[in-house]
């Protein structure tokens, strides 16, 4: 009975490593590359870690309405002698004070808030730059999967290139030997056969470079990649991506806000001409004196003559201000550009799949005609292996004219500004560049607050 159950056991388990066997591991796909490559990107926590910098920025404009609240303490000691007199005098004296001050600006003119409205305006700039990069990540993931994929194709037509050389030659040595053919013709072969052994070499180290360039982009190298997904949707002309590529992409909202930033501070510049007008409250106590001291009082500061520093830097701020509006719109020409230039790819790169398709039906026919009056006699083995030439060359063109048009849609998407986690649908958390500001936008200083921000970091850091 014992054997009977052990035997079943065995069997069972036998088959379910049968079965396992037999499934094939999941492939991975193109949405796995983009969220990998989102995930494992350095050069977004960079950025992401530059945008709460700036973050920080904010808290500290902010900080300036605030009182600023210090003491000092102070330890001495003095001593003295007078030898003056009769009577020798001496005097040893041990002082410690301590004082607390506190100061609050109360008019500066406007100042305090045009360096607040820059510092949010450098924030909403400093997250279209991390929308850009985000973009530029997943256009990287797609550019390195379809490399791969194109590689993997081509070094499997360059087996397949050889292998039928390798028949051509072994065809060629057996008319050699009964004497249909000179040794010439076999030469020609083993030439071939030489230099198309190269080009599957040549081929395997671009697919090992493709590998490398796949995990620089996804943090990991390729397993088995599926068949690309349908490339997504980019509009039917150019007039259409045109006009949603001036609403969204983040290259032109982050100039609007640099001009924003520039108009800002020709207005700061302006109103650090004026005075500024602060309160100022301080309590002292010096313990060896038994003396308590109190103060209370206003204080009126204008700058009269500062050698035209003031002066120059209004008109630096206004030349600032003409750069900015000169990139907005260099910015914009620049966008048109890309996009022009990724929907003129799409059109040459469909025109190419086309004229592939007839080249690869006329060269498989011409193929196919050589071989047989090569059989015949009436063609030559370098006649063979010349259209068989051809028509490899034509199924590469056409696999990289492919691989080409798909990450021509994408660019265009790029160029557009929509080529984002949200707008492709991942389905994954991203990053939220709201907490961390509405966490320190009022400048906390509180232990409750303190804990928010503790909280938050640590989901940043996993």
């Amino acid at each position: 009975m014992r054997m009977w159950l052990k035997a079943m056991i065995l069997g069972a388990a036998a088959v379910t490593a049968a079965v396992s066997a037999a499934v094939p591991a999941r492939a991975e796909t193109l949405t796995d590359a983009l969220i990998a490559a989102y995930r494992n990107s350095h050069l977004l926590d960079q950025n992401e870690a530059l945008l709460r910098a700036a973050d920080e920025d904010v808290a500290v404009a902010v900080s300036a309405l605030r009182p600023v609240i210090g003491f000092v303490v102070n330890w001495g000691r003095s001593f003295a002698q007078d030898n003056s007199g009769a009577v020798r005098v001496k005097t040893d004296t041990l002082d410690t004070s301590i004082s607390l001050s506190a100061e609050l600006m109360l008019i500066d003119f406007g100042r305090t808030g045009l360096q607040i409205d820059i510092a949010e305006e450098s924030v909403k700039a400093t997250r279209q730059a991390l929308v850009g990069i985000e973009q530029d990540v997943l256009l990287a993931a797609v550019q390195a999967y379809v490399d791969v994929k194109l590689a993997a194709e081509i070094v499997a037509l360059r087996q397949s290139n050889t292998r039928l050389i390798s028949q051509e030659l072994g065809a060629a040595q057996d008319r050699f030997d009964v004497g249909e053919i000179t040794r010439t013709d076999v030469s020609i072969a083993e030439a071939r056969l030489a230099a198309a052994r190269s080009s599957l070499a040549a081929a395997e180290g671009d697919l090992m470079i493709a590998r490398e360039a796949y995990k620089a982009a996804t943090g990991a190298y390729p397993g088995r990649l599926a068949a690309l997904p349908p490339s997504p949707k980019i509009g039917k002309t150019i007039d259409e991506a045109r006009a949603v590529a001036m609403k969204t992409h983040p290259a032109i909202r982050q100039a609007q806000h640099q001009v924003t930033v520039a108009d800002l501070a020709v207005k700061l510049a302006e109103a650090a001409m004026k005075p500024t007008l602060g309160l100022g409250v301080s309590l002292g106590n010096s313990f060896s004196q038994e003396r308590l001291s109190g103060q209370v009082g206003l204080s009126l500061k204008q700058t009269i003559y500062a050698g035209g520093k003031l002066s120059a830097l209004y008109r630096k701020a206004l030349a600032q201000h003409e750069a900015a509006r000169a990139g907005l719109r260099q910015s914009v020409v620049l966008i048109e550009q890309n996009l022009g230039i990724a929907w003129a790819n799409l059109a040459v790169f469909g025109a190419s799949i086309e004229a592939s398709d007839r080249q690869i039906r006329a060269a498989q026919s011409a193929f196919d005609g050589i071989r047989e009056e090569a059989n015949l006699g009436a063609r030559t083995t370098l006649d063979v292996l010349d259209a068989e030439q051809e028509l490899l060359d034509a199924r590469a063109a056409r696999l990289e004219a492919e691989a080409g048009r798909y990450v021509a849609v994408y660019r265009v998407l790029s160029a557009m500004g929509l080529l984002t986690v949200d707008h492709l649908k991942l389905g994954i958390p991203t990053y939220d560049p709201e907490a961390y500001y509405d966490a320190v936008r009022n400048a906390p200083a509180t232990s409750a607050q303190g804990r928010k921000l503790d909280e938050i970091l640590k989901k940043i850091g996993n």
